[in-house]
């Protein structure tokens, strides 16, 4: 049997702009090619939903690239070097179920659920604040709601929310491996390691209202988290939690104004809601991974050998015409069942997707409700599509429903 370097494959610019703002035909051209696998600069991308769904659950032949990262990025020595390959992403065996075991039961569906009035409550006020100016960049106003949840989530309080919500942005695009920006991105992570440092030591060890940090502090005092951990934790917390988001909602948004039915139906509808943000998953996503082979093994007739970087393009798994119907069709009335993979798959699925949907949830049935008949008023732009992908600015205008 070949090795992955031996197969006949079409080959894909996944770190230029023109696939981030269109990946969909890029992917497609390289289907006709090979049916699963293509090649880029920065290893083999994996173009089937069925590949990934069974390559992804392979976790004892791979691991997230850590130090792959930081050599890339010429990161060695840096704050946010160390944190690329020490964070609970790219861990595994005892200290990946160690820290993922410190957080895990406060993004569970309980948890999301108790945690709904404080999404409603933020959305309206950010809604109160916007929704009169008629006109705005959507990307803008959806990058407010997640960082207040998160910051309500942690019990912290919303004084250094604008210079935070800043060095989140930067930190969300820190793995696109734009080695330029490296300099500006060590910034961003110390100022995220000050803030928090200052967050800690201000709730104190005997902790406050037993919140999620309460709860990482106790785990700290106990010996379970260390210093470093439970710093780098709430980095990624708040970090996860911004990015996933933010970047879902404006995606959403973008499908929407060109499907303004679906939209109207929204704002009177919550379960509707929930199936156009079920849709949205599989239509669109922010996400994208890499994976380090650590163990040979073969997959349809392909050897591929350790130290192979492959590529999930989870972002746009959802629209593989051999496993969905009309896949370039946005319908939340659609009869198929398979999951999403914008999650991920295996050890490293996303702790807090139902957080996220939620979020995504309860924003979408007020946004509907509140911003009436939106059009797009110029240009959308798109980030690169390595790491963390989506739309950086969403210009609209519309209706709100409160004006006088």
């Amino acid at each position: 049997m070949p090795t992955i370097d031996q197969v006949t494959m079409g080959r894909v610019p996944i770190a230029s702009q023109a696939f981030g703002d269109d990946p969909i035909p890029f992917i497609e051209a390289a289907r006709r090619e090979h049916e699963w696998l293509a090649a880029t600069d920065i290893g083999y991308l994996v173009t089937s939903y069925r590949a990934i769904d069974d390559i992804m659950r392979l976790d004892a032949k791979l691991k997230m690239p850590g130090e792959e990262i930081v050599d890339i990025m010429g990161a060695h020595g840096t704050g946010w070097g160390r944190f690329a390959v020490d964070q609970m992403l790219v861990s595994d065996g005892e200290r990946h179920s160690r820290l993922r075991g410190s957080i895990s039961s406060a993004f569970g569906p309980g948890s999301v659920k108790r945690l709904r009035p404080v999404m409603q409550a933020t959305i309206a006020a950010i809604l109160d604040e916007w929704a009169p100016r008629q006109q705005f960049d959507f990307a803008e106003f959806a990058s407010n709601f997640p960082v207040r949840v998160m910051f309500a989530l942690l019990g912290v309080p919303t004084d250094q929310l604008d210079e935070i919500k800043a060095s989140l942005e930067i930190h969300g695009e820190s793995f696109n491996l734009e080695v330029e920006k490296m300099d500006i991105i060590e910034a961003g992570y110390q100022r995220l390691w000050r803030f928090v440092d200052g967050v800690i030591a201000t709730r104190g060890p005997n902790g406050g209202s037993g919140d999620l940090l309460d709860t990482m502090i106790a785990a700290n005092a106990a010996g379970t988290l260390s210093d470093v951990e439970l710093r780098q934790l709430l980095i990624l917390i708040f970090a996860a939690g911004y990015d996933t988001t933010k970047n879902l909602t404006i995606l959403m948004m973008h499908s929407l104004l060109a499907n303004p039915a679906v939209y109207r139906r929204c704002a009177g509808d919550f379960d509707y809601c929930r199936k156009v943000v079920k849709e949205q998953m599989r239509y669109l996503t922010p996400s994208n991974t890499m994976r380090i082979v650590t163990e040979d093994f073969t997959y349809r007739d392909v050897d591929i050998p350790a130290g192979t970087m492959l590529v999930f393009p989870l972002s746009v798994s959802g629209r593989d015409g051999d496993l969905f119907a009309a896949p370039h069709a946005f319908d939340p009335e659609r009869p198929e069942k398979t999951p999403s993979q914008g999650f991920g798959r295996g050890m490293h699925m996303c702790v807090g997707q139902f957080l996220a949907i939620a979020n995504v949830e309860e924003g979408l049935y007020q946004i509907a409700q509140r911003i009436r008949a939106p059009k797009l008023v110029g240009d959308v732009k798109w980030k690169l599509f390595p790491g963390v992908w989506g739309i950086t600015t969403l210009p609209i205008t519309f209706e709100d429903a409160q004006a006088g």
